[in-house]
């Protein structure tokens, strides 16, 4: 037995208003149910995630604890744009391990993290050509990152990503083709110490 409950609650989250599920991105709570399971009544969110042709029913009382939250600030937004126009940042792990940590962050709900994810993943014409499970996890990201930019912008999903992908090619240029991922890590570990000799060079004038 359910009952169609009131369009807001005590969250702030309201029926019809977009939000992003940690494991599943961009959804829209269509309905704030209530429902008696085993002599007591649960109040649920029911979302639909249209993308994905699925609907969900997130208990109130749990949607904190799972990280369920409201769509990005458009500020906040302008800051994942600018971290995908930084360097490509390429741990010298084996590849098993960085995937399920782009895994993790894909599936944190975090924008930022997500669009970290997107820029070290990103392969211009210029570079080598991507695995099969590195395409798989960069094209999970950016439809994350881009489903929520165009509920943010309120524009399509198509033109969300041509605004990522035109931030991705304002960063730094790329490795040529035939580069290996520890090429780019080199060139990333050479451009820290670069930067560290940088802010080390005013400490040293000033203790001189």
């Amino acid at each position: 037995m359910s009952s169609q409950k009131k369009a807001t609650n005590g969250l702030g989250f309201k029926t019809g208003e977009s939000i992003v599920y940690p494991a599943h991105g961009v959804g829209q709570i269509v309905a704030i149910e209530e429902q008696e399971v085993a002599g007591m009544k649960l109040e649920l969110f029911v979302i639909d995630f249209e993308k994905d042709k699925m609907r969900l029913k997130v208990p109130v009382a749990k949607a904190n604890a799972v990280g369920m939250r409201k769509l990005s600030e458009t500020d906040f937004v302008e800051r994942a744009l600018k971290v995908v126009q930084g360097r490509a940042r390429v741990k010298k792990t084996m590849w098993s391990r960085r995937a399920q940590e782009y895994d993790a962050k894909i599936n944190s709900g975090d924008l930022i993290q997500i669009a970290e994810v997107v820029r070290d993943l990103y392969r211009a014409e210029s570079q080598p050509e991507q695995s099969y499970s590195e395409r798989q996890l960069y094209e999970a990201a950016l439809g994350r990152m881009a489903r929520e930019l165009a509920a943010v912008n309120e524009v399509s999903e198509t033109e969300a990503v041509r605004l990522i992908e035109v931030n991705l090619n304002k960063g730094p240029k790329r490795l040529p083709k035939g580069a290996t991922a520890e090429a780019e890590a080199d060139a990333d570990d050479a451009e820290t110490d670069a930067d560290a000799e940088t802010e080390a060079e005013p400490a040293q004038e000033q203790a001189a």
